[in-house]
């Protein structure tokens, strides 16, 4: 496959390129040394246009190809995870608690291969605009890069972007037509009751049972108040108050996460908490506020992309390797506010064994960067042949 040992040609570059920025992990969108160095590798391979600054760190690159046509674009996340390294690697993390425990550094590294090919090769119509990104981990800088007018301002047609996955299949590309990720959003819950002695409890109005209660009681909303058919998920993930054994304290804080695909369904979580901590706290005595944040939307691919996304990736790493209707998943990717406004796809890149993703363990497998690469060349020459093929 020509692509592939093209890139193969150079792969021991990208190796270079990416343990260099696995050891200067930045966080949010404070990417300004990797965004540097990406900008410098970019100058290297002659791209036609460099716009720096977008989301405070994030860069649009243009590739021309041959003749007249549109722009596709190719993205790739650049931040790294408030973690502290374990992997013990010569090229680990110089940065005290924090690292690349998601693989970003190998996403990077990743389109700076494609943008290489793509760059040396132009065998495409149009243009190809390489997007770096900031902040995915937090922030949602694809949001805000989409805000500050990318997809108009490079008048980008499509989009494509990927993922690495430990634990699967070394190679093998996943991905589905339609929602492949959900929607996140969080909650945060502030009960103040009246503090007393634990040995006089009727002289309080205690948030620890109140929290307890309604802690209970939004478990009901996916039990009891949707269609079991849809997806959806409501973790209570931290329940915080109290100093001692002897003392109800004044106040409590829930926290958690809710997930869903349907815009309907999150309408109703949204509605149905807020009826259940006004309801609790009534029945406890106690006060509760709710601070509801609508995050990321669902990621969803555009059926007719995600096809031509999977032809892609069957010409790089072969049938066998390519598993098309993967199905969806609960976690979140903020990609999906580039999907809202343009369409395109998101695949999910299996590396082998290793530890998971956000593990203090965690290293991004060097192997599969040249299939990603590849990947990226091959869906911009079939979506936009030269010569118009």
């Amino acid at each position: 496959m020509p692509v592939v040992n093209r890139i193969n040609a150079f792969a021991e570059d990208m190796t270079a390129w990416r343990r260099h920025l696995h050891g200067i992990p930045e966080l949010a969108f404070d990417c300004h040394e990797t965004a540097a160095f990406v900008a410098e590798r970019l100058r290297e391979f002659g791209v036609d246009e460099l716009h720096e600054g977008i989301a405070t760190t994030g860069i649009v690159a243009i590739i021309e190809g041959q003749g007249e046509g549109p722009t596709i674009g190719l993205r790739a996340d650049m931040d790294a995870l408030p973690i502290q390294e374990a992997t013990g690697k010569d090229y680990a993390s110089t940065r005290e608690g924090k690292m690349h425990a998601c693989g970003h550094d190998g996403h990077t590294t990743m389109l700076l291969g494609a943008a290489r090919y793509l760059a040396e090769t132009r065998n495409f119509a149009g243009r190809v605009a390489l997007i770096f990104q900031p902040a995915e981990e937090a922030g949602g800088g694809a949001g805000v890069m989409v805000e500050e007018g990318i997809m108009e301002r490079f008048e980008i047609a499509q989009v494509y972007g990927i993922h690495n996955v430990p634990g699967f299949d070394e190679g093998a590309f996943y991905t589905t037509p339609g929602p492949i990720m959900a929607a996140v959003d969080e909650f945060h819950i502030h009960i103040k009751g009246k503090g007393g002695h634990g040995a006089m409890p009727h002289e309080s109005r205690d948030p620890v049972v109140a929290a307890c209660g309604i802690a209970t009681a939004i478990q009901t909303i996916v039990s009891r108040n949707h269609v079991a058919a849809q997806d959806l998920v409501v973790s209570v993930t931290q329940i915080h108050t109290g100093t001692a054994d002897n003392i109800i304290p004044e106040t409590a804080y829930i926290n958690g996460t809710v997930r869903t695909f349907d815009r309907d369904v999150q309408a109703m979580v949204m509605r149905r908490m807020q009826q259940i901590v006004d309801g609790q706290a009534a029945s406890y005595d106690v006060t509760a506020e709710l601070d509801y944040e609508v995050g990321y939307p669902a990621t969803v691919n555009d059926p007719a992309k995600a096809e031509a996304a999977i032809a892609a990736a069957t010409e790089v790493v072969g049938a066998a390797q390519v598993h098309g209707d993967y199905g969806r998943e609960m976690g979140a990717e903020d990609f999906s506010f580039m999907l809202e406004k343009r369409p395109g796809a998101y695949l999910f890149l299996g590396a082998g064994e290793g530890a998971g993703l956000h593990h203090p363990e965690y290293d991004f497998n060097d192997e599969i960067a040249p299939l990603g690469a590849s990947f990226f060349a091959r869906i911009v020459e079939r979506a936009q042949p030269a010569g118009g093929k």
